[in-house]
Protein backbone atom coordinates (compact mmCIF):
# COMPACT_ATOMS: atom_id res chain seq x y z
CA UNK A 1 0.00 0.00 0.00
CA UNK A 2 3.07 2.40 0.75
CA UNK A 3 4.16 1.37 -2.50
CA UNK A 4 1.37 2.45 -4.49
CA UNK A 5 1.58 5.66 -2.34
CA UNK A 6 4.83 6.64 -3.24
CA UNK A 7 4.11 5.92 -6.96
CA UNK A 8 0.45 7.76 -7.04
CA UNK A 9 3.24 10.92 -5.01
CA UNK A 10 5.68 10.67 -8.10
CA UNK A 11 3.08 10.20 -10.72
CA UNK A 12 1.93 13.91 -10.18
CA UNK A 13 3.33 16.86 -11.32
CA UNK A 14 4.87 19.09 -8.67
CA UNK A 15 4.07 22.77 -9.40
CA UNK A 16 6.01 25.68 -8.08
CA UNK A 17 3.99 27.66 -5.79
CA UNK A 18 3.89 31.86 -6.65
CA UNK A 19 3.17 32.80 -3.06
CA UNK A 20 5.51 33.75 -1.31
CA UNK A 21 6.76 31.50 2.20
CA UNK A 22 4.90 34.24 4.83
CA UNK A 23 1.76 34.02 2.81
CA UNK A 24 0.73 30.15 4.78
CA UNK A 25 1.30 31.95 8.15
CA UNK A 26 -1.88 34.36 7.18
CA UNK A 27 -4.05 32.20 8.09
CA UNK A 28 -3.19 30.22 11.28
CA UNK A 29 -2.37 33.95 12.35
CA UNK A 30 -5.69 34.48 11.71
CA UNK A 31 -7.36 31.54 13.66
CA UNK A 32 -4.70 32.19 16.61
CA UNK A 33 -6.13 35.75 16.91
CA UNK A 34 -9.94 34.67 16.44
CA UNK A 35 -9.34 32.20 19.66
CA UNK A 36 -7.64 34.87 21.61
CA UNK A 37 -10.94 37.50 21.04
CA UNK A 38 -13.41 34.71 22.04
CA UNK A 39 -11.65 33.00 24.65
CA UNK A 40 -11.40 36.66 26.48
CA UNK A 41 -15.07 37.38 26.23
CA UNK A 42 -15.63 34.54 27.34
CA UNK A 43 -13.14 34.71 30.58
CA UNK A 44 -14.70 38.22 30.64
CA UNK A 45 -18.37 37.51 30.57
CA UNK A 46 -17.30 34.86 33.58
CA UNK A 47 -15.46 37.21 35.61
CA UNK A 48 -18.35 39.80 35.73
CA UNK A 49 -20.96 37.02 36.51
CA UNK A 50 -18.68 36.31 39.65
CA UNK A 51 -18.49 40.26 40.73
CA UNK A 52 -22.17 40.21 40.74
CA UNK A 53 -22.31 36.97 42.61
CA UNK A 54 -20.08 38.85 45.16
CA UNK A 55 -21.91 41.87 45.41
CA UNK A 56 -25.26 40.52 45.70
CA UNK A 57 -23.90 38.16 49.40
CA UNK A 58 -26.16 38.86 51.91
CA UNK A 59 -26.46 38.01 55.55
CA UNK A 60 -27.54 34.10 56.05
CA UNK A 61 -26.55 33.12 52.37
CA UNK A 62 -25.09 29.73 52.04
CA UNK A 63 -21.81 29.46 50.01
CA UNK A 64 -18.76 27.50 49.22
CA UNK A 65 -15.31 28.92 49.63
CA UNK A 66 -12.67 28.41 47.19
CA UNK A 67 -11.21 25.48 49.92
CA UNK A 68 -14.12 24.19 49.68
CA UNK A 69 -15.68 24.94 52.88
CA UNK A 70 -19.53 25.33 53.01
CA UNK A 71 -21.01 27.54 55.16
CA UNK A 72 -23.67 30.59 56.05
CA UNK A 73 -22.45 34.05 55.90
CA UNK A 74 -22.87 36.02 59.10
CA UNK A 75 -21.82 39.21 58.55
CA UNK A 76 -20.24 41.59 55.10
CA UNK A 77 -18.31 44.10 55.07
CA UNK A 78 -19.03 47.08 52.51
CA UNK A 79 -15.92 49.11 53.14
CA UNK A 80 -13.96 46.08 53.47
CA UNK A 81 -13.19 43.55 50.87
CA UNK A 82 -14.12 40.86 54.59
CA UNK A 83 -17.31 38.84 54.83
CA UNK A 84 -17.79 36.50 57.93
CA UNK A 85 -18.82 32.64 57.29
CA UNK A 86 -20.30 30.65 59.85
CA UNK A 87 -18.77 26.91 59.01
CA UNK A 88 -20.28 25.38 62.61
CA UNK A 89 -21.34 26.02 65.90
CA UNK A 90 -18.71 28.51 67.64
CA UNK A 91 -16.69 28.33 64.70
CA UNK A 92 -16.40 31.57 62.58
CA UNK A 93 -13.91 32.25 59.43
CA UNK A 94 -13.39 36.04 58.43
CA UNK A 95 -12.34 35.98 54.62
CA UNK A 96 -11.95 38.19 51.86
CA UNK A 97 -14.89 38.26 49.16
CA UNK A 98 -12.71 36.43 46.43
CA UNK A 99 -12.59 33.02 48.33
CA UNK A 100 -16.00 32.62 47.27
CA UNK A 101 -16.92 30.95 44.89
CA UNK A 102 -20.15 29.84 44.75
CA UNK A 103 -23.41 31.34 46.25
CA UNK A 104 -25.69 28.41 46.87
CA UNK A 105 -28.47 30.48 47.95
CA UNK A 106 -28.77 32.18 44.60
CA UNK A 107 -28.51 29.31 42.36
CA UNK A 108 -31.14 27.66 44.38
CA UNK A 109 -33.38 30.60 43.99
CA UNK A 110 -32.32 30.86 39.99
CA UNK A 111 -33.12 27.00 39.28
CA UNK A 112 -36.32 27.54 41.09
CA UNK A 113 -37.50 30.62 39.44
CA UNK A 114 -36.54 28.85 36.40
CA UNK A 115 -38.60 25.64 36.80
CA UNK A 116 -41.37 27.91 37.89
CA UNK A 117 -41.73 29.40 34.26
Amino acid sequence: MFSFLALLAEAQPQMESTAPPWATLVPLIGIGLLMFLFMGRNSRKQESERQAMVNSMQKGHKVLTNGGIYGTVVSVSDTEDEVVVKVDDNVRLKMIKGSILRNLTREEETKAAKEKK
